[in-house]
């Protein structure tokens, strides 16, 4: 542990204590913690990051040794953190934002400051000024929540969840980070289930980094390690089974015309074209047949589907419902993994394919024809839950268990709210 770590872990401490004891025994922590000898140091360097929200944003991939060390650092934080009394609870009642004036900023401002979010030298005031609003910010983009500095539902959620619990998350992550130390490839994706989000990692560093929508609470995209050696242009779907009984059999029942409407045909065992009208939607006897949605802008998959070895049967691809991409809950597929900006990703991907540049790619897409194209040194894939990790000395993301795999269920925030 270095000075300028140990000093910041100091002054963390103090203010818990302090804050426990009321505002002014807090205001004198924080002046003791600005007068301490050697404070130039890190104060400089900390202000800004409190400040400066796009310091939370790194190229530093989730799996890497630079990960488990960080990770390893604020586990002692946050040990050190939780041995002082951990953070106030601080009152979910009121909207709190920038220009605000209220005795719950003040409170704000302390929870801040103890997670390392707002530097002490902001000051206890009650007035939501641009340190907090900043420091705000910063928060919520380490907890994968909208940056939009205001206390909404969500903020408060994630904000009130204890030290101890954080804590707890950390430690639990941190074997499962070291679980994937080996190499993983000199070019890899992995998908993040917890934070629904991918990685494009090049030579130790993301090359690319992609929002995603993953499997429903009840229809749970899986752990995966494969390798991707397939891209299809302009992909048929095939409905699972197990959408073709929840989701496909119902809709018909509600509309007959809804697989025409689709461009859904039905198809036989022996390939043959099923009439829809000669079925008993009433029954399950339409879960023997295969679906096959056409090529198209209205397919499930739009315009690509990036293949890969699974058990599962789960698969990357693009997808007609961009607005989803924009949701805060990205958890909405059947359990298959949806890539915003996913043209990126595949041109990524086929760079060392001869012929297939992004011009040809574009290209063939235009044309509307089923492409099957196999990738020439197949990319390592990896579906992942990672939902506590650093990435630098006082960087600590947190996303929500959506999964439920942490075993607590305070941090099932947005599932719960």
């Amino acid at each position: 542990m270095n000075t300028s770590r140990r000093l910041f872990l100091t002054g963390a401490s103090a203010l818990a204590v302090a804050f426990a004891a009321g505002a002014a025994s807090a205001q004198d922590a924080v002046d003791g913690i600005l007068k301490a000898s050697g404070q130039g140091g890190w104060d400089d360097t900390f202000d800004a990051r409190a400040t400066e929200t796009g310091k939370v944003a790194s190229t530093l991939p989730i799996f890497s040794p630079q990960t488990v060390t960080y990770t390893e650092q604020a586990i002692a934080q946050y040990r050190d953190i939780v041995a002082q009394g951990g953070w106030p609870q601080v009152p979910a009642t009121k909207k709190l934002q920038l220009g605000v004036s209220d005795a719950d900023v003040a409170v704000l401002r302390k929870r801040l400051m103890v997670s390392g979010d707002l530097s002490a030298s902001a000051g206890l005031s009650e007035s939501f000024d641009s340190y907090v609003d900043s420091a705000l910010k910063r928060f919520q983009t380490r907890h994968g929540l909208p940056a939009d500095g205001v206390t909404g539902k969500y903020t408060f959620a994630a904000m009130n969840v204890s030290a101890q619990v954080r804590l707890g998350q950390l430690e639990t992550n941190l074997v499962r980070l070291r679980s994937m130390g080996g190499f993983l490839g000199n070019r890899y994706v992995m998908v993040n289930i917890p934070a629904a989000q991918i990685e494009a990692v090049e030579g130790d560093r993301v090359v690319l980094r992609h929002t995603a929508i993953v499997g429903k609470i009840d229809r749970q995209t899986p752990i995966v390690n494969s390798k991707i050696n397939e891209i299809i242009v302009n992909p048929y779907w095939n409905a699972p089974v197990s959408i073709v009984r929840k989701d496909i059999i119902p809709l018909m029942r509600k509309n007959p015309n809804y697989l025409k409407d689709s461009h859904i045909r039905l198809l036989a065992p022996d390939g043959s074209e099923v009439d829809p009208t000669t079925v008993d939607w009433s029954t399950e006897e339409a879960a023997k047949y295969r679906f096959r949605q056409d090529p198209g802008t209205g397919n499930a998959m739009a315009s690509v589907k990036i293949n890969f070895p699974s058990p599962d049967g789960v698969y990357m691809h693009d997808t007609p419902q961009q607005s989803l991409f924009g949701k805060l809950m990205r958890f909405d597929s059947s359990g298959c993994v949806r890539v915003q900006n996913v043209r990126d990703l595949v041109t990524w991907i086929l760079r060392d394919t001869a012929g297939w540049s992004r011009q040809h790619f574009e290209e063939t897409i235009k044309s509307g024809n089923n492409t099957p194209v196999a990738v020439t040194n197949p990319v390592p894939v990896y579906f992942t839950y990672i939902s506590a990790w650093s990435t630098g000395t006082g960087v600590v993301q947190f996303r929500d268990d959506v999964y439920r795999r942490d075993g607590v269920d305070e941090l099932q925030i947005t599932s719960s709210l």
